[in-house]
């Protein structure tokens, strides 16, 4: 069985927000056929888009998986339905948001699924995280997580602490 690397970027600002991604580690690790293999710390930022809202505790984790892209799509919004995820306004609040970033060095877009994630290298919220465990992880098209992050305007974040 052949494990890819994948990025995973988690975010929740209902519910206790913290505990509601410290979970959602825990639901990677449990995913068939995946290796939870990194985590970064959490980091409070804030809203992007519809601003009015709660803040945000955002992370990313390293799993590997021999999962498809498309299956392992599936399986994290399955487990956002599990949290109580529902998509009734875009960039609203959630109890917890599940997004691919990387899946190995894949390129892929159709309308279910864009990769590597289209934004990923504009979202501080994003980078700071990734570069904190995976600064040498290559971003096609873009370059390296940890030379990318230090020029997104990363002012509205603060690190909480270690997973």
């Amino acid at each position: 069985m052949t494990l890819i690397p994948a990025y995973i970027a988690l975010g929740s600002n209902l519910r206790d927000p913290a505990a509601q991604v410290r979970a959602g580690f825990e639901a990677l690790a449990m995913l068939p056929d995946t290796r939870l293999a990194a985590v970064s710390s959490l980091y409070l930022t804030a809203p992007v888009g519809h601003l009015d809202q709660p803040d945000f505790v955002n992370a990313v984790a390293l799993i590997e998986t021999a999962l498809s892209p498309r299956v392992l799509l599936d399986e994290l919004l399955a487990i956002e339905r599990q949290f109580g995820r529902v998509r009734d306004v875009p960039n609203g609040p959630r109890t917890l948001d599940l997004d691919i970033l990387l899946y190995g060095d894949t390129v892929h877009d159709d309308e279910a699924l864009t990769l590597p994630h289209p934004r990923m290298h504009e979202r501080a919220f994003v980078l700071v995280p990734l570069a904190e465990i995976a600064p040498d992880t290559m971003i096609p098209g873009r370059g390296r997580a940890g030379a990318l992050a230090p020029d997104t305007d990363a002012s509205g974040i603060t690190k909480l602490d270690a997973p």
